[in-house]
This record gives structure tokens, sequence and C-alpha cells, in this order.
């Protein structure tokens, strides 16, 4: 009777509407658009600004937002900008027919990066056939492209300095931005173009800002990063 009994009840869940499904775990939410991705609308009347960059851009754009609130439509590229080689692929897509008043960009973490057989993922810079994903000569190349495209928009620019490469990074050599910085500062400087250097101003306070052994910030760091580029975007802003 005992067997019979918990048969019973097996079957009777079994064919109950709705058991079943309370039983089956959850579906995983999407995730949605990283937030400084999502797409602004103008307030008339309002400058409008476009950042480029990667990652560390994409972490100071909102607070950038903010302390531009009122001052200027800061919009920026709608993914990670990557490589100097991206840029060349995407950038007229990223400008768009839209006019721009002022233009705050940086390549130069990705370029340093290394790679392996698959680009898409970091190698160990000390393994056999492992390479920067741009060398720094083909970086300052694609650079002196990019900016010539950039100055036909007639937007001010301001070029961003790399930030600092730490020691322990995955896939990236300490340091190797100074020399990808260099390369970029003999770009700029030919086509008098000023630089905003966020690499210095980073430094600074590294210890306190960025994450450990990453070239990434913590959310107070990324807050740090935005008062230099508000601060410089600010000042190249036209005047009303």
């Amino acid at each position: 009777m005992k067997t019979l009994a918990l048969s019973c009840l097996a079957a009777l869940i079994a064919f109950t509407p709705g058991f079943a499904a309370d039983t089956k775990p959850a579906p995983k939410a999407k995730r949605g658009p990283d937030p400084s991705l999502v797409k602004i609308e103008d307030v008339a009347g309002l400058p409008r600004v476009l950042l480029i960059g990667d990652s560390i851009s994409m972490g100071y754009t909102l607070p950038v937002r903010e302390l531009l609130k009122g001052k200027a439509n800061v919009h920026r590229i709608p993914t990670n900008g990557g490589p100097t080689t991206n840029g060349l692929a995407n950038l007229s897509k990223w400008l768009g027919d839209s006019k721009w008043d002022v233009i705050h960009f940086n390549w130069g973490l990705h370029d340093l990066k290394y790679i392996g057989a698959d680009p898409k993922v970091l190698a160990d810079p000390k393994a056999e056939g492992s390479h920067p994903q741009v060398p720094v000569a083909d970086y300052e190349k694609n650079l002196t492209t990019l900016v010539t495209q950039l100055k036909a928009t007639g937007a001010k620019l301001i070029w961003c300095s790399t930030t600092p490469v730490p020691e322990g990074s995955q896939g990236r050599v300490a340091g190797d931005e100074v020399k990808y910085n260099e390369a970029a500062a003999r770009v700029m400087s030919a086509a008098g173009i000023p630089t905003d250097d966020l690499c210095a101003h980073a430094a600074a306070k590294i210890k306190d800002v960025q994450l450990p052994a990453n070239v990434h910030y913590t959310a107070d760091g990324y807050k740090y990063l935005a008062e230099k580029v508000s601060a410089e975007i600010e000042k190249a802003l036209p005047k009303q």
C-alpha cells in the first residue's frame, strides 16, 4: 500500500499544471548593453562631443557626461574602440553624418596587447609566437591615417594618451604604453592636435585608482579620470 501511495503521489505531481515548471531553474536574465554604450538624445542648443576609445573610455563616459551636463551633449562610439585597425575599419561609421564640435579620442591598450594564433585571446608576452596586436611602427602609421580622417570633420580634436600598464597585467608588458605614447605624440605634434595626458594624470594616483595587476580602474578611479577628461573637453567647447 505504501508503494502504491507513493506511485500515485508521483503521478499526481507529474500531471499537476505548473508544478513541473516551478521545479525548473529560472532562466538567466539577459545582460543589457553597458550603460555607457546606450545612445543618448541631444539637448538642443548644446555643443556635441564624441568620445572614442576602449573600455577605459567606457568607464569614464558616464561621469564625464554628468560633469558636462548642461554644457555639452556627450556621445561615444557604440562599442569598445579596440586597436587602431578597428578604428580604420569603422571610423567613418562612428562619425556618421553628424556635426561634432569636439572629438576626444584614444587607441593604444589594444594595439600593445599580445596575441598568438587567435587574435581574440590574450597571449603571454613571453610565449613563443606571441606578438603585439599592432606593432608600434604600424600603430604610428594607423594613427596618422585616422587623424587625417578626424581632421576632415572640422571638429576640435583632443588626443588622449594611453593610460599605464601595470606589472602583472595579463597579455601586456608593463611600461609599453610609454613607447606607444611617444609614437602618438609624434603624430599629434605633426598634426597640431593637443594632448589630454591622461597617462600622467592616472599615474599620479595609480595605487589609489587602478585595480591590482590590471589596466582597468575602480569606480572612484574612473571618476578621477573623468575629471581630467571633462576639464580638457570643456576648454575646447565653442564659446556661447
